[in-house]
């Protein structure tokens, strides 16, 4: 897996000043923001989420501006962010996290 890193090596090479700014923004992220705006929020480059997900910089571009994306393809681009997907339907009154998008790395994996 040539050129692939992952958050944690990417973010190790980061001087501590920069991981403590990196950190305090993100734990200000907004509750909506589109995926470009959370990775230069966590002071990602476009190369460097491709180098995780092992595509271009082009690609990268192309993910953050698409209106529609397969739900796989959003889970392995908050992971190479360094986060966790998780779907969860807010109904007046209480919320239902579903559980059945969380199983797909499991699934995929067998």
């Amino acid at each position: 897996m040539a050129g692939r890193r992952s958050f944690a090596e990417l973010r190790t090479r980061m001087s501590p000043k920069a991981q403590a700014k990196a950190e305090a923004e993100a734990e200000h992220l907004g509750e909506e923001m589109d995926l470009a705006e959370v990775r230069r929020a966590l002071k990602l480059s476009q190369e460097e989420i491709g180098q995780t997900l092992q595509i271009g910089q082009g690609s990268v571009a192309k993910i953050e501006k698409r209106a529609d994306i397969y739900l796989s393809t959003l889970r392995r681009f908050i992971e190479a962010m360094g986060g966790e997907l998780e779907i969860v339907a807010r109904f007046p009154g209480h919320t239902v996290k579903i559980k059945s998008f969380a199983d797909l790395t499991k699934k995929e994996h067998i």
